[in-house]
Order: structure tokens, then sequence, then C-alpha cells
């Protein structure tokens, strides 16, 4: 047993050593995201993980994801293209957690984890609540969908450099859930039931 845990302990300080330690798992119905740096000089992750959080009438909603930068591309209509299911991040799939039943756009989503996907469109973006969690960002199986609902898009004035999930115009029981990558504002209303 003590050769299977030092095994075990070697194993874990290589993965943390190549920067190949990064998990995502689901504990007591919260998404863990984590990198070990090699040490205190390690380069920072190109996506980082990051957490968009609002309370509804005194109930969590929650979503995981990894935020990718623009980097001097051609994101929308091009790394991101039309007419495709997008991950909506980076690296594992961006999960939405909810403690109670929402209204997503036209969508009743009970309360449970989530993972969200995105299909791009010059015309209208669509949100897709899909009911498999825990996978890589870019597994995506249309038999799991609870559920797909449009998005409004407006133009930034000024490219976003860093890609972002935010709740914002939280009043009680509603909020408005965007998605904001280059020049895109993609956003979808969201209320508590």
């Amino acid at each position: 047993m003590f050769v299977r845990n030092l095994a075990l302990a070697a194993c874990c300080t290589v993965l943390a050593a190549t920067g190949l330690a990064q998990t995502s798992g689901q504990e007591n119905g919260k998404l863990e995201r984590s990198v070990a740096p090699a040490s205190q000089s390690a380069k920072p992750l190109a996506s980082p993980a990051e957490t968009a959080h609002v309370s509804l009438n005194g109930k969590d909603v929650t979503i995981h994801y990894n935020s990718p930068r623009m980097r001097e591309r051609k994101i929308i209509g091009g790394l991101v293209p039309y007419g495709k299911v997008w991950r909506t991040g980076a690296n594992p799939a961006t999960t939405l957690i909810t403690s109670t039943n929402l209204m997503i756009g036209t969508l009743n989503v009970p309360a449970g984890t989530y993972t969200l996907y995105t299909i791009p469109s010059e015309q209208q973006w669509l949100l897709i609540v899909n009911k498999q969690t825990g996978q890589w960002g870019t597994v995506y199986k249309e038999d799991q969908d609870l559920g797909r609902t449009p998005m409004t898009g407006k133009t930034l004035p000024n490219p976003q450099e860093n890609m972002s999930i935010s709740f914002e115009h939280t009043h009680g029981a509603t909020t408005e859930l965007h998605v904001r990558w280059e020049k895109t504002d993609e956003s979808v209303p969201v209320k508590a039931k």
C-alpha cells in the first residue's frame, strides 16, 4: 500500500511539473478547476478559469468557464465559426450550476448542473443547455440537449480581448446572461422560478 501511495504521489508531482494537472470534476455540486504550477515562474494559462455568479431571490446560479484571449486573431466568424456548436469558452466544458429552477430565454431549466454551448450566427445566436456534464469542451452530444433558446446580439464599440461570461442588470429574481468576445455581446434574460 505504501509503495502504491508513493507511486501515486510521484505521478502527481510529474503531472504538476509538466502543467498537466488541470482537472475538472464535481464534488458536492461544485465544479473544481485547478492547475498546479511547476514553479512560481510558471507561465499563466492561455485561457484561465473564471466564474460568473449571481444570487436570484437568495438562490445561487454559477457558471464555471475558461476565458480564451483574442491574441490578434479573427474570432467570431473565424476561430469561432458561424453555424457550428461552440464550447463557449476553452478547455473543460462551460458548466452551469443552479440551485433554483430557471427560465433562460424561452427555455425551462430545472435546478441542477448543465453544460452551456452556443451556435454563433450572423443573424441570431442560440444558447444550448445540455444535460451532459464533466466532459472536455469539444465533446458535444446533441441528444443530451435540454434545449436551445435565441440570444440577442449587440456590437461592442471596442474589441474585448478576453472572452467573458457575466450576469448583469440583476433585480430580485431576474438577470441577464452575457457572453462577450471580440466585438460581440450576446445576451439572454434569466429568471428564477
